[in-house]
């Protein structure tokens, strides 16, 4: 079953954060993952308004999570640590009605 790789960002250091993207993506992309949504418009109905909100899919949790841990994509964090407040959730989709 595919799951959905959901992040809510501020970013506070443009360009630190430019670089977490830059190898954030290629890093998501091998490991299964495609953007559904990437820093577009939003209207925020409740909790903590976050500029920036990605999401993607991918094949199952665990490739999600495995993507998250990997080496390609902990190198992309390591840019966006100081440079982001975040949160970040990977939610299984539930199976077509």
């Amino acid at each position: 079953m595919s799951a959905l790789w959901i992040a809510h960002v501020t970013v506070t250091d443009p360009e630190a954060y430019g670089r977490y993207a830059a190898l954030a993506g290629p890093a998501i992309a091998k490991h299964g993952g495609t953007f559904l949504a990437r820093a577009t418009r939003y209207v925020q109905l409740e909790g903590t308004d976050r500029s920036r909100n990605v999401v993607a899919r991918f094949p199952s949790l665990e490739d999600a999570v495995a993507c998250y841990h990997s080496p390609e994509y902990q190198e992309a964090l390591s840019h966006a640590k100081g440079a982001a407040e975040r949160e970040l959730v990977v939610v299984e989709e539930s199976p077509a009605a």
